[in-house]
């Protein structure tokens, strides 16, 4: 069907280099790794670890996080269910463009609800999307609270926190389930490449 603002639009993905010349060239496999969890869990500090492991053996990686990506592009949202919704949507769709150049995504963000996550496999698919839980305990999240967040929220300065006053719905099935309460880092880095390497590697 064609509407008034699609009537002028000429795609051309027809024309343009394929996902799987852009692999072949980088020799890896695209995937996006979506690691979710409460605020403190250890997302970003994982990531950046595996990151690190992957740049060493040679991958290319881009790793995105959620304070990085709410002070740009999604620099105009809130933390109403409306907007976090959109946020990962638009998470989404800008992974799904790293995918397709055949770049490995590291995602760390919250992602709260199943159905905010299931959009966001849907728009970047099944196939390309690793759910990462990153399982820490609420009691140890608040404990460490980098950001003083859980301080803030827990005094009423902060609304709509996940994990306080706005809920988390954790996996039922994720892809690969880290529980970090007993674990350093590294075990934690070296665990999540056990696994992901294998999808990865050409």
């Amino acid at each position: 069907m064609t509407t008034k603002h699609s009537e002028h639009i000429y795609p051309v993905f027809d024309r343009m280099l394929q996902r799987s010349d852009k692999e072949k060239l980088l020799k890896q496999r695209a995937k996006v790794i979506w690691m979710t969890g409460l605020s403190g869990s250890g997302k970003t500090t994982i990531a950046l670890g595996f990151e690190r492991l992957l740049y060493n053996k040679g991958f290319l990686t881009q790793v995105l996080d959620g304070d990085n990506i709410r002070s740009g592009i999604n620099s105009n949202l809130g933390f109403t269910e409306e907007d976090r919704a959109e946020n990962i949507r638009r998470i989404a769709e800008i992974s799904k463009l790293f995918v397709n150049c055949g770049v490995i995504t590291i995602n760390c963000f919250v992602s709260p609800t199943i159905a905010i996550r299931e959009n966001a496999k849907q728009i970047i698919g099944e196939q390309d999307f690793v759910e990462v839980f990153v399982n820490t305990p609420l009691e140890i999240c608040e404990q460490r609270d980098v950001k003083g967040l859980y301080k803030k929220a827990r005094a009423g300065e902060i609304k709509n926190f996940t994990g306080i006053d706005a809920p988390f719905e954790a996996p039922v099935n994720p892809d690969i389930e880290i529980k970090t309460e007993n674990k350093t880092i590294e075990e934690s880095v070296q665990e999540l490449a056990d696994k992901i390497l294998p999808l990865i590697q050409i």
